[in-house]
């Protein structure tokens, strides 16, 4: 051996939400991660990107020439659909089916609730527009679009204000020419306006969601195309070799420079890509059942792992909005550490939907923000403010979260700390309902799984909350703030694809499902090459069928060589009926309505260091502080960086570190494991 050291070789992934933007750096020569939280900067997109390369550079040694793979997820695309701060769009469709989003499909929000409403649509009926054309099912065209009534379309559209127009016919799905020529005709016309048709987005059968999801690639398009722009301007201005690749909706990857017009792929794409590194820190820890709990600043996200499998679906909702996309299963909720907490007309105090996000931030963080938030509800009961913030980039202020939180003391009738601790009660509430939902939707006993709490403010509610829903094992891994950051150091390339089928199951749909398996199969080598993939690949199949004369269907797993067997997939889809509704009809007709095709390009793993086991000692605290938990009480504050493996202690007692801070109430046993994770357990 000569003595030279290798160069390094960095993989960095970043992830960005409404208040932070997290860094999970890895030096692969050397095997060290590298983790930082930088506040993000709404004003100028991209320039906490180079704040967090340059402190990287400064305290970690990275060299922005040495980064060879760069994974960014971002919850931009949801954190405007909840905000409600996307595109003014409108709607061109078929005459006389211009209440196509409005009608949807006729479902109650919440059919428990006396109270509940339908959200207001992300495109008003006033901005939808019909035009004299037709398709039909089987493709052809008996009324073609006339440039004319495209014309009066555009100015109408024009009229209202319009910033970007989505095209949306029926049966499009069979035959998107149609969708098209009129885009055609509409970027002559107004070639400063976006247009996207809906069988460009997801050629899916049934003209609602094909049109939902259509709607919702648009109202984000502007500020996803925009960061992402700028992203890519930062990278190539620092010099960093590496292409940016994006975290999709369903845990993979794709370009940056596809995601400018893909965007609905990457509406999840922070989300998903926490589940995806929650899923890795879980088998690493040998859990197999997982409720995660992402909550960032302005939102909360929840998912299943089962069997240590990431649990996939496609129909999603984004907020009040149903997504028809592939995705990682994830419920979210506008609850975050930047929420903020109000006395409406009632007197009632309510926690949300509003999030202070960064600029200015919550009250405590003494960027100017006023509003009472989440975090200073934290702060003012003494679990925040204890240590820096945000690998020293935070100074808790107690005093200006006392200030904020005293607004509300008043109007609610209680003491300056009883409503700090109302606003947790509430906010923990909302969590509550809202996972409880998931846990019923799922068909799960959530007692049976270990709830990993993440993102800057999980550990600060997950292990209150988990203690709530009667969940006895908690699991907090070392770097919670960062776990969707490192989503994207293990997630692979994904790409999927469908076609619309619509064959009953028998012999003589043989030939058209093999058909369209290749034409997926080829869709998807295409898509691998033209993401800069060349190395292995996987290919997963599945198809949504249903018994004749049903109007729902059901994802069934299915491998290439079934496609020439009927009777296999017919026995596919009898047991996946049964499992989900306890029922199967062996005798009854089968139809295939869409056959869906992923292809995965497997990229490198990254390969971490244990720590050394140790046998269970008692740790000791850094000091003692006191909290609001109900009423003043003295607990135990340890520094994460103290907690080696075999520590333990109870709870309740709070523990600091770089990028969040983990609250443990009563009745929690705590010890660390080997990989650093603390895991909690309470008694029954």
């Amino acid at each position: 051996m000569d003595g030279t050291r290798a160069p390094a070789d960095w993989k960095v992934g970043v992830d960005i939400g409404g208040t932070f933007m997290d860094f999970c750096a890895l030096d692969t020569t050397s095997g060290r991660i590298a983790s930082l939280k930088v506040l993000t900067t709404p004003d100028d997109p991209g320039a906490e990107l180079l704040t967090g390369l340059d402190l990287l550079a400064e305290r970690e040694g990275l060299d922005p020439a040495c980064v060879t793979r760069f994974v960014h997820g971002t919850t931009v695309g949801i954190n405007t659909i909840l905000q409600r701060k996307g595109a003014k769009l409108a709607l061109i469709t078929n005459e006389g089916f211009e209440d196509v989003i409005e009608l949807a499909r006729l479902a109650m929000p919440d059919m428990y609730s006396l109270f509940c409403h339908r959200a207001e649509p992300l495109v008003p009926r006033d901005r939808v527009f019909g035009i004299p054309v037709r398709l039909r099912a089987d493709g052809s065209e008996p009324l073609a679009p006339t440039p004319e009534a495209v014309r009066q379309a555009v100015a109408q559209a024009r009229g209202v204000g319009t910033e970007g127009i989505v095209v949306s016919f029926l049966h499009s799905w069979r035959n998107g020419a149609q969708e098209a020529a009129v885009k055609g005709m509409i970027e002559a016309e107004a070639p400063d306006l976006f247009v996207f048709t809906s069988s460009e987005v997801w050629p899916v059968i049934r003209e609602y969601e094909r049109s939902s999801t259509a709607i919702l690639n648009g109202y984000v398009h502007p500020r996803v195309s925009g960061y992402l722009a700028a992203l890519e301007e930062r990278l190539a201005g620092r010099e960093v070799p590496a292409k940016a690749l994006l975290t999709k909706s369903n845990g993979g990857l794709m370009s940056a420079f596809e995601g400018r017009r893909d965007c609905v792929s990457m509406l999840l794409s922070g989300t998903a890509s926490g589940v995806m590194g929650a899923a890795w820190l879980a088998r690493q820890a040998g859990a197999s059942r997982i409720l995660t709990l992402d909550i960032g600043g302005t939102s909360a996200d929840f998912a299943l792992i089962v069997d240590g499998e990431v649990q996939y679906g496609s129909d999603e909702k984004i907020g009040d909005f149903p997504l028809h996309i592939p995705s990682v299963s994830v419920s979210s909720i506008a609850i975050g550490g930047g929420s903020i907490a109000s006395v409406d007309s009632q007197g009632v105090l309510r926690v949300g939907p509003e999030s202070a996000g960064s600029t200015p931030g919550p009250a405590c963080y003494g960027r100017g923000g006023t509003a009472p938030t989440v975090t200073d509800a934290m702060a003012v009961c003494g679990w925040l403010g204890q240590v820096e913030m945000a690998y020293g980039q935070l100074n808790i202020d107690r005093d200006l979260a006392r200030a904020a939180v005293a607004r509300l003391a008043g109007p609610v009738g209680r003491s300056v700390e009883e409503t700090a601790q109302a606003i947790l009660d509430i906010a923990v509430s909302e969590l509550f309902v809202e996972v409880e939902k998931l846990g019923s939707r799922a068909g799960v006993d959530l007692r049976d799984f270990t709830l990993m709490p993440f993102g800057g403010g999980g550990p600060m509610l997950g292990a209150i909350l988990a203690r709530e829903l009667g969940m006895a094992r908690v699991l907090a891994p070392r770097r919670p703030g960062v776990v969707s950051a490192l989503g994207g150091l293990v997630a692979d390339m994904r790409g999927d694809f469908l076609q619309t089928v619509f064959t009953g199951l028998d012999t003589g749909a043989v030939p058209q499902l093999r058909a369209a398996f290749e034409a997926l199969r080829r869709d998807g080598q295409a898509w691998l090459a033209a993401q800069g993939h060349d190395g292995p690949a996987q290919v997963r199949l599945s198809a949504d069928m249903r018994y004749a004369g049903q109007s729902y269907e059901i994802e069934t797993a299915l491998e290439p060589d079934w496609l020439t067997d009927p009777a296999r997939i017919a026995g596919a889809f009898h047991e996946a009926h049964r499992q989900i509704y306890d029922f199967e009809d062996r005798n009854g007709a089968i139809e295939i309505v869409n056959l869906r095709l992923s292809t995965i390009g497997i990229t490198p793993k990254p390969d971490m260091t244990e720590e050394a086991a140790t046998d269970a000692a008692p740790a000791l605290p850094a000091r003692h502080v006191q909290v609001h938990l109900h009423g003043a009480r003295d607990i135990p504050l340890f520094m994460r960086t103290d907690l080696v493996p075999g520590a333990a202690f109870h709870g309740p007692a709070v523990v600091c570190q770089e990028d969040t801070t983990l609250a443990i109430p009563d009745g929690a046993a705590a010890h660390v494991d080997r990989h650093l994770n603390i895991h909690l357990e309470f008694a029954e």
